[in-house]
């Protein structure tokens, strides 16, 4: 598909998003912030199906407004509450409530935790008429649409910024709304073209190494000289602390992970000497894989 195309396409894909959106001010904040960027671009060029719209915003106060919306709308047809909220480390993550534990009174206790798992979302959604673009699973860092809209509220700014939470160039083609601009760069082309993974550094390299057999099942290729730039930057991490473990997974086979991840986080509740190490790792992995 060549630029026209492409920008008409996402242009028709983006308003009828909007249509669907019943806030005028929130309409507003999403025409004047929203970028699209990430996998959908590299279908529309090369013709495929596009699997899902991965959308983020320039601001923050708009990643707070756009999840406030949504989250709203989750709660009005789900029995679990959600909020979207600010983190001392600035970040807007999505909080869920769920039932603690009973205590020796049988009484219970609410609980907040970040995300939730679709599989949870899906048992409990009980709309009967499902409108186009409503909100149908929650995780700490994204708000999930019907529809293939995808909402990333775990960082925002201009595409540069953006880009920088990337890892491979040829998911580096974006389009932003408040001008209808489309960059294809010239990498991000020639990797396409020839289906090769180039990492270009991310925050996120264990994210990165796990995502790169995706790229492989499609037929993409790899050298070791960019595995190997990833390795470097893993090295300069702590993957033991289960903060950095946890934000370093998220977006890669999350589901199987959270579990991994809320083990060591029940274990340490139950044992606040208890120190992550590998032996504990790989049986965890062990029995979830």
């Amino acid at each position: 598909m060549n630029s026209k195309n492409i920008k008409k396409s996402l242009n028709t894909k983006f308003d009828k998003w909007l249509e669907s959106i019943d806030d005028k001010e929130v309409k507003k904040v999403i025409r004047a912030n929203t970028i699209i960027s990430g996998g959908a671009l590299v279908s529309l060029l090369t013709g495929t199906e596009v699997h899902d719209y991965d959308v983020y915003f320039r601001t923050k106060e708009a990643v707070q407004k756009v999840a406030e919306y949504y989250v709203k709308k989750f709660n009005e047809t789900h029995s679990t509450h959600a909020e979207a909220r600010e983190k001392p480390d600035g970040k807007i993550v999505v909080f869920i409530q769920s039932k603690g534990v009973e205590s020796e009174d049988d009484v219970h206790d609410d609980l907040f935790t970040e995300g939730i798992l679709p599989e949870e979302v899906e048992q409990q959604e009980t709309v009967t008429e499902k409108p186009k673009y409503r909100p149908v699973y929650l995780t700490s860092n994204a708000i999930t649409l019907s529809d293939k809209i995808q909402i990333v509220i775990r960082f925002w700014g201009e595409v540069e910024e953006i880009h920088k939470n990337y890892d491979f160039a040829h998911c580096t083609c974006s389009w932003s709304s408040w001008n209808d601009e489309l960059m294809l760069p010239q990498k991000a082309l020639e990797c396409i073209i020839n289906k090769e993974l180039y990492y270009t550094g991310s925050k996120y390299p264990l994210c990165s190494i796990i995502r790169a057999r995706k790229f492989l099942e499609r037929g993409y290729t790899i050298n070791a000289g960019q595995y190997l730039k990833m390795c470097l930057q893993l090295n300069e991490l702590n993957l033991h602390d289960i903060e950095t473990l946890k934000d370093q997974l998220v977006g890669a086979d999350s589901a199987y992970f959270n579990m991994a991840i809320n083990a060591m986080e029940q274990k340490q509740q139950s044992d606040p000497e208890w120190k992550v190490d590998n032996s504990y790792l790989f049986e965890v992995i062990n029995r979830i894989f």
